[in-house]
């Protein structure tokens, strides 16, 4: 069984992760934080062309659905954890409560499906709201903001546009660059305005990094 303090301190912002996620650890090699890192890394990395073919084919009405969401995570994080693609069951220090995360997620997303069709926002805005609205749910045990920023970036490939570069900075450890996203997507949430978070997601490079 794992230790919690084997994996080591998560980054400033997320949500811990509890010895019964640890329990589902699928490597049997990862011991540390920077383990964890490198093997979902490789398995995000892996599950991106898959998402980019779904995006592109089926266009933003599959791509805003709950349950391509639940694939997307379980794609991004299934070769690392047992409850990949599974919605999280107890409360936490981010999102609203485990029995809201169906409705809460399905609203924002047939939203974004309005939003879209109405044309209701430029493609960069309604990326970034559809991003710090799911983040702000948190709809899973853990790798929530990856699958967001992910869901946000489909969404963009979805309508042809260029994904976000977020930055162009490795936004699972503590820097400069995770302490302006964090601020940036925490103005999101709180007061609606998302110059900051797009600024901050477009960044020096178009380049998409997990």
């Amino acid at each position: 069984m794992f230790n919690v303090r084997s994996i080591g301190p998560e980054p400033s912002g997320a949500t811990p992760l509890e010895q019964e996620d640890l329990e589902c650890l699928i490597p049997d090699f990862v011991a540390t934080r920077a383990d964890l890192n490198q093997v979902e890394f490789e398995n995000i990395t892996k599950a991106l062309p898959w998402a980019q073919r779904q995006a592109r084919a089926g266009g933003p009405e599959r791509v805003l659905d709950h349950g391509f969401m639940l694939r997307l995570h379980r794609r991004m994080f299934g070769d690392v954890w047992t409850w990949a693609g599974t919605q999280r069951r107890r409360a936490t220090n981010i999102g609203v409560e485990p029995h809201q995360i169906t409705t809460q997620s399905q609203l924002l997303l047939d939203d974004a499906k309005l939003w879209h069709a109405q044309k209701v926002f430029e493609p960069d805005t309604l990326a970034a709201r559809i991003h710090s609205r799911l983040a702000s749910i948190h709809p899973f045990p853990n790798g929530n903001g990856r699958c967001t920023r992910m869901m946000a970036d489909l969404y963009l490939v979805s309508i042809g546009a260029e994904p976000f570069s977020w930055g162009e900075t490795n936004l699972g450890v503590d820097g400069s660059g995770r302490a302006t996203y964090i601020a940036a997507l925490i103005k999101a949430v709180d007061t609606g305005e998302h110059v900051e978070l797009i600024r901050f997601a477009r960044g020096p490079s178009r380049q998409w990094v997990p």
